[in-house]
């Protein structure tokens, strides 16, 4: 059975996104270094970790934002995020131009977006792209497992991964990784 995970780069102070995230910006102001850890010499290590997430990766559920701020010429391109893998975008409203079959708008909200995505993935995983779509499924008890790759960097404003949490979300460590770059922690959500 697909797992729900998800998997951002994270500054020590919390931050995804530093503040100003824009599609001329999309990483926000002080925060482009987030993911060099994949991009600027990544160790065995920090290359194995990439690896075993795309490999078990069956499908995509972001939001509007993440979408906005990515998707075509100058982001993504016409095949989303991971190539190959079909992206549900969480939206209020379908838009009205045509985008690639790889996206699939979805108006009824994150659980139903994770429903269709784990059809769709099969016995893979379920990525959460952007932290807002994680935001709305943890408190619904929808993602199985969060992975954070901890970046030495404070940001100081932005968008944080942990905000706006109704409860307390208890959390078991199943794997901490530290390379040059980052330390990746991995952990199952507790029910």
């Amino acid at each position: 059975m697909a797992l729900v995970i998800s998997d951002m780069s994270m500054s020590l102070d919390g931050y995804v996104t530093g503040p100003n995230d824009s599609r001329e910006n999309p990483f926000g102001d002080g925060a482009r270094s987030l993911h060099d850890w994949l991009w600027k010499d990544p160790s065995d290590e920090d290359r194995a970790i990439m690896r075993e997430a795309l490999e078990t990766c069956g499908a995509v559920v972001m939001g509007r934002k993440s979408f906005a701020k990515n998707e075509g010429d100058g982001g993504w391109g016409d095949e989303g995020p991971v190539p190959g893998l079909p992206v549900y975008v969480v939206t209020h409203h379908e838009p009205a131009e045509r985008y690639p079959d790889v996206y699939r708008f979805v108006t009824g909200g994150v659980a139903s977006a994770i429903e269709q995505a784990k059809q769709a993935a099969g016995e893979k995983n379920v990525g959460l792209h952007g932290a807002t779509i994680m935001q709305q499924a943890l408190p619904l008890g929808l993602v199985d497992e969060i992975v954070v790759h901890v970046v030495p960097l404070l940001i100081g404003g932005g968008c944080r991964l942990f905000d706006l949490l109704p409860n307390a979300v208890h959390l078991e460590r199943t794997a901490a990784v530290a390379t040059p770059a980052v330390t990746h922690l991995r952990y199952r959500v507790v029910r």
